[in-house]
């Protein structure tokens, strides 16, 4: 009916490095998840909310559903993500144009028992050299599952995002707004702003560091002209903290001036930032020590 408002939750599931976080930061006109190239960036459900004329929209970023349990912070990726699928309105199943991996197969199993709507969206056709190809793979994942409908997109160009949009808004439930229209996240700016450190840190050191750092604000404190921000770098070994220094202290020097440039954009002032790295043995693969920097299963 005419006038109806529609709200709802949407998981972005998929493995890692489909493009999940780059569809919520492009949808939102704003930057909510970290991105890189590098897999599994994103650890943490994020809420992204998108308020239209007729409905908002309550996108979760997951990370990335893979198939490798063997560390603390693994178990904690895959639990979250699978958690997110079974509390949400519609599921946006995304996988990468002519590619199927074991990891999309994973995925594809864990949506076997979800009761709501699950649409495919095909991502990054603007990387296929030959668009003929794309009708037969469109087939193929047609024949998966009985999806209920299958959208080939752009995220990162914004392709076909609107018709995207549209066939979710129809298939969220018949409901006010859960947040203000004004609101776009869930996350505080803490967490935000140590999100923007990790990812220069992903970026910088995608080949030299595995996943074993992370960033916790120290403190952050607001002033008419200026937010001071202390952050901490987490690392699991003392020559992973050598890495992230940097040689007299450069690469340290220059994540946190890209990092701050990005900071002074989220909240709209100047910013001085301070980074230090400490370590701390084993954390990645410590239950304990995951909580203790805020890697919790109802995050």
């Amino acid at each position: 009916m005419a006038g109806e408002f529609h709200c709802g939750y949407v998981a972005l599931a998929g493995r890692p490095n489909v493009g999940k976080s780059t569809l919520l930061n492009r949808v939102l006109g704003q930057k909510i998840s970290i991105t890189s190239r590098r897999p599994q960036t994103t650890r943490h459900q994020v809420l992204g909310i998108k308020t239209l004329e007729h409905a908002q929209l309550i996108y979760v970023d997951t990370p990335g559903i893979h198939d490798f349990s063997g560390r603390a912070m693994n178990r904690h990726m895959n639990r979250t993500a699978s958690a997110v699928l079974r509390d949400v309105d519609v599921v946006v199943f995304i996988v990468e144009a002519m590619r199927w991996l074991p990891d999309d197969e994973l995925v594809l199993k864990k949506l076997a028992d979800i009761d709501c709507p699950v649409v495919l969206a095909v991502n990054k056709i603007d990387r296929i050299r030959n668009r003929d190809e794309l009708l037969p793979f469109l087939q193929e994942l047609s024949e998966k599952r009985a999806f209920d409908e299958i959208i080939p997109i752009s995220a990162s160009r914004g392709t076909n995002l609107q018709a995207l949009e549209a066939c979710i808004e129809t298939r969220l439930p018949v409901a006010p707004a859960h947040y203000p229209e004004d609101q776009v996240t869930d996350r505080s700016e803490r967490f935000l702003v140590a999100e923007l450190v990790r990812e220069k840190l992903f970026r910088k050191l995608a080949r030299e560091l595995p996943y074993g750092l992370t960033v916790e604000v120290e403190s952050f404190q607001r002033e008419p002209r200026i937010t001071h921000i202390h952050a901490l770098i987490w690392v699991e070994r003392q020559s992973q903290k050598n890495i992230v220094i940097g040689k007299q202290g450069a690469l340290l020097k220059e994540v946190g001036q890209q990092a701050r440039r990005d900071i002074e954009v989220l909240l709209g002032g100047k910013v001085n930032l301070k980074l230090w790295v400490k370590v701390k043995e084993g954390w990645a693969d410590d239950e304990r020590a995951l909580r203790s920097l805020g890697y919790t299963d109802n995050d």
